[in-house]
């Protein structure tokens, strides 16, 4: 029997390795957010970015050893449980070992939904127990017995949803008759509804709308027990884009989870799924252009391309196939939600560079290290082979998703990035480009010169703004994420701009700075109250106001191992999402929220979602 705790001591981790029998020079194989470095106790033998593999010395039998490592750069030390090593294994000459877990992994659960879950009359009569709230309700007295609606083609998608969460059925043969009437007199995702003792009625003013609708009346007869509070909701949504990212490139998702992620959102009345299935790390979408690119870089663990980064241990992954595609789209069109697919370029593309050959200049000398710890993860836009290869796979890939709409990436490359790239340095005086900035703009502009040919907008992260010639260009939307800053800038600039920052709606952050969290920690933390304060578009830039199209919350997956430990980083945090995505500005407060989230336990419960403690 093999064992295994980790600890963290300061700026240490305190491994502690043994076994019943005894092990003849083993090798630790492990992954840590950034590169490591052993302090005492091993030599390293190999790295990749977080990877690691350290030869350790005889281990006899019974006894234990001791491995202290650290973080190789000082502005990395371990803050709580999920900074340990994820995914750790043994190599013994040819046979491998996986390691019992060393910590918990995951955030603490909260409450069980009975324990939590109030009564509707705690509200004052001028609240309903809905996330996130109307922008209008004007309650009249009295209430409505409600269990279902007769079926109706807007309610389709509600009841499948109802369905699949494990409640009650939401439409029936004996339920009320209701059928929505669409006028073009409310905003397209817009609707009313009236209820009255004897009945409801709903106006929208598209079928959006009265799915919206549909959603208000399933969360209301959950949070309400069934008995609707008589009234009239008028309600329409701050912004077009109300969106949640999930980084399926470095922790691979089933489809079974996207889907229940899906619901979520909808239950929420988000609308954009933002699919990141590309990074350093992979790249899982099965291409018929390239078909070596999903083969080799999907799966990475011992004997793989791609060692075990970020807690693959020994091995671990996916790809998802055009099937797999279809069937997301079908999930996400029955809930309104638009899917918004990404590549990365041209940093974060390790994995597409070891895949497919001459995306870099072999006479590149230079020595620029990704934030991740990576030597060789940016693509080199002087290469012939990278616009043969580039425009091969955006085209395909923005094939598959009718949203004509591809995020092309665009974030972290190293700070003088192609500085030793004698290719690069002819582009520059080819093309008269000063900076490295330029280079990555004039790259973006001529990628997205190419989608908006074939009729499809483009989308980058913030960082596609720089650049002499204005960056990207070409109606791109511009998601902003190290801050709102960059994303008013760009506002100011002509783009429009999709509002993440990371310090309010990354939700891969640790909700406390207690060491027995979970969670990044580089962008501060993110407890619950966090996530509504802040403005997308802020009091002194309401002249750009129509620029920004909305808010989004992001996961990326670098300490995910399963894909369960995701739920309760992600709720209950993405209720303050949705209440900024929705509702008028700073509507509800902090003390609002934690009052209304427990209404929603039973449903999460039923859905068998966990929601972290509020």
């Amino acid at each position: 029997m093999l064992r295994f705790s980790a600890r963290i001591e300061g700026a240490e981790i305190i491994c502690e390795i043994g076994s019943d029998t005894a092990l003849t020079a083993p090798v630790f194989c492990f992954s840590l957010m950034a590169a490591p470095r052993v302090v005492s106790g091993g030599v390293m033998q190999r790295r990749l970015a977080g990877y690691g593999e350290v030869i350790l010395p005889d281990i006899a039998a019974g006894q234990s050893h001791r491995l202290v490592l650290a973080y190789e750069s000082p502005d990395y030390r371990p803050k709580n449980r999920a900074w340990l090593p994820l995914g750790a294994y043994l190599r013994v000459g040819k046979i491998v070992h996986a390691l019992p877990e060393g910590f918990a992994l995951g955030v603490r659960l909260g409450l069980a939904a009975q324990d939590r879950a109030p009564s509707p009359e705690a509200l004052p009569p001028d609240v309903l127990p809905l996330l996130p709230p109307p922008q209008s309700w004007q309650a009249t007295g009295g209430n409505l017995a409600f269990a279902t609606l007769r079926p109706d083609p807007a309610f389709a998608g509600v009841a499948a949803l109802a369905q699949r969460a494990g409640l009650a059925a939401f439409t029936a043969a004996e339920g009320l008759e209701v059928r929505p009437e669409i006028t073009t007199d409310l905003a397209p995702e817009a609707y009313r509804i009236g209820i009255t003792a004897t009945g409801i009625s709903i106006v929208a003013g598209s079928l959006a709308g009265a799915h919206y609708a549909a959603i208000t009346l399933l969360s209301l007869r959950e949070t309400c027990g069934g008995r609707l509070p008589c009234g009239i909701i008028s309600d329409t949504p701050r912004f077009v884009w109300r969106g949640q990212h999930l980084d399926c490139a470095r922790h691979f998702f089933s489809l079974d989870s996207i889907m229940r992620l899906l619901d979520v959102m909808a239950l929420l009345k988000l609308n954009r799924f933002h699919w990141h299935f590309a990074d350093d790390e992979a790249f899982r979408l099965e291409l018929d252009y390239a078909p070596e690119l999903a083969r080799k870089t999907a799966w990475r663990g011992e004997g793989q391309m791609m060692p075990a980064v970020f807690g693959g241990g020994i091995l671990a992954g996916g790809s998802y196939s055009r099937a797999d595609v279809a069937r997301v789209l079908a999930h996400a069109a029955s809930l309104h939600i638009e899917v918004m697919p990404e590549i990365e370029s041209p940093a974060h593309s390790h994995a597409l560079i070891k895949a497919i050959s001459g995306l870099r200049d072999p006479g590149d000398n230079g020595e620029e290290i990704s934030v991740q710890g990576y030597l060789d993860n940016v693509v080199n836009p002087a290469m012939p082979e990278t616009w043969q290869v580039l425009p091969a796979i955006i085209e395909e890939v923005a094939s598959l998703f009718p949203m004509q709409l591809l995020h092309l990436g665009c974030d972290e490359a190293p700070s003088g990035v192609w500085s030793g790239s004698p290719a690069v340095q002819a582009l520059m005086a080819q093309e008269d480009l000063q900076t490295w900035g330029d280079v990555q703009g004039w790259m973006m502009a001529r990628l997205a010169a190419h989608l908006a040919a074939k009729g499809i907008r483009a989308a980058a992260w913030e960082e596609a703004a720089k650049g002499k010639n204005g960056g990207i260009g070409h109606g791109a939307i511009l998601f902003s994420w190290t801050g709102q800053g960059a994303g008013l800038a760009a506002a100011h600039a002509g783009y429009d701009v999709v509002m993440c920052p990371a310090a309010h709606t990354y939700f891969d952050l640790a909700h406390s700075s207690d060491p027995e969290d979970w969670g990044a920690t580089w962008a501060g933390i993110l407890p619950l109250d966090k996530t509504l304060l802040w403005d997308p578009v802020p009091a002194e830039s309401q002249d750009i106001a129509a620029r920004i199209l909305g808010v989004q919350g992001c996961f990326w997956g670098e300490f995910t191992t399963q894909d369960a430990q995701a739920e309760a980083m992600i709720a209950p945090r993405i209720f303050g999402l949705a209440c900024k995505a929705w509702e008028p500005q700073a509507t509800t407060s902090p003390a609002r929220l934690r009052a209304l989230i427990p209404f929603y336990a039973p449903i999460f419960d039923a859905m068998g979602w966990v929601l972290a403690p509020i």
